[in-house]
């Protein structure tokens, strides 16, 4: 039932198992990286409940599978809109989804009532929380009220790609699933059967996708090799010490209409480092995520000992840390450039 999904075969393999032997759990969370598939993992899931004629073993073709997988979520642009379980076309399958960064307590109110009704048309009712680390405490109280008291016929799938930011009572009454990102190879296949790049692109956009098939098809080729330039002249800068000049990027990073790019950019910045670091220790090159500019990079790690570029991917996640508790951006940028160049 997962034909159309890549990427972490043993979660496959043992949710088919779980769901033929009819221990499925009353709530199980996905949890791995963001863009890897776990939404779509949740909702081939939850067919498999709702399927009419193939057991266990969702067919996905179906009047119900397909309906189970169209859902209608609004544009984040009303407050009151996200107070609901919203239903796919089967009134079976219920997702609950964030309001821009959090998921509001009145929507888990109404997964509580809903998850104590019992199926309209399946063998059970579904509800996905996705990114369910934006639960508020409100929420996530009321969620637990749901899963210590599970009815026999409801299954929640919560979603997070940060989930040691839920609850420990929550985590302890859910089985957790470990996704890992799809591999490279499999990415660039499916870019490449899809169309939409070419072979060289498609192997560009997988290499630094980070294993985020979301991310790989969703990326402006062009616009990621120009950002990927302008981390390498970062580094190429920081090494030669020249500080002003790299603090004009961090400023450019920073920018209002650039403010959704930075995290690509950070991600972008880091591979290179750490590719680097790889040379510096003699990895193979084929190792390296940007292994198509491997030469100019090995040149660059000549010219730095390992430690000090270890010490730069440090940096990096100490800030990366500091940004979940709002630090200015532009500070911690400017002194990470500042620090890079000395």
């Amino acid at each position: 039932m997962f034909e159309n999904l890549i990427g972490n075969q043993p979660v496959k393999s043992f949710i088919s198992r779980i769901l033929e032997s009819g221990r499925f759990p009353n709530a199980i969370l996905f949890a791995g990286p963001d863009g890897i598939g776990k939404k779509a993992f949740a909702i081939e899931t939850a067919k498999a409940f709702i399927c009419r004629g193939c057991g266990f073993n969702a067919c996905g073709t179906c009047a119900a599978c397909q309906r189970a997988g169209n859902f209608n979520i609004p544009k984040p642009d009303k407050r009151e809109d996200f107070k609901e379980v919203f239903f796919s076309e089967h009134p079976d399958v219920g997702m609950i989804v964030p309001f821009n960064r959090n998921i509001l307590v009145d929507a888990i109110r109404k997964l509580e009532g809903e998850a104590h009704f019992r199926p309209y048309e399946a063998r059970a009712r579904v509800f996905i929380i996705d990114d369910a680390d934006k639960m508020n405490d409100a929420a996530s109280n009321a969620l637990l009220k749901t899963l210590e008291e599970p009815a026999a016929t409801s299954f929640i799938i919560l979603i997070s790609s940060r989930p040691d930011s839920l609850l420990p009572t929550i985590r302890s009454r859910c089985q957790t699933l470990r996704f890992a990102p799809v591999p490279i190879a499999e990415i660039e296949a499916r870019l490449a059967a899809a169309g939409k790049f070419s072979a060289e692109d498609a192997a560009f956009a997988a290499r630094m996708s980070g294993g985020s098939i979301a991310k790989a098809f969703s990326v402006n080729v062009e616009k990621l090799r120009q950002a990927r330039d302008a981390m390498l002249g970062v580094i190429e800068n920081a090494l030669a010490g020249n500080a002003a000049t790299i603090l004009q990027t961090a400023e450019r990073m920073n920018d209002a209409k650039n403010r959704d790019d930075f995290e690509g950019n950070l991600d972008i910045l880091e591979s290179l480092i750490h590719d680097i670091w790889l040379l510096t220790n003699d990895s193979n090159p084929e190792a390296l995520v940007n292994s198509d500019i491997g030469v100019h990079l090995h040149n660059l790690a000549s010219r730095r000992e390992s430690t000090r570029i270890s010490s730069w991917l440090t940096d990096i996640e100490l800030m990366r840390e500091r940004f979940a508790v709002n630090i200015n951006r532009k500070i911690a940028t400017d002194a990470l450039f500042i620090s890079m160049a000395t």
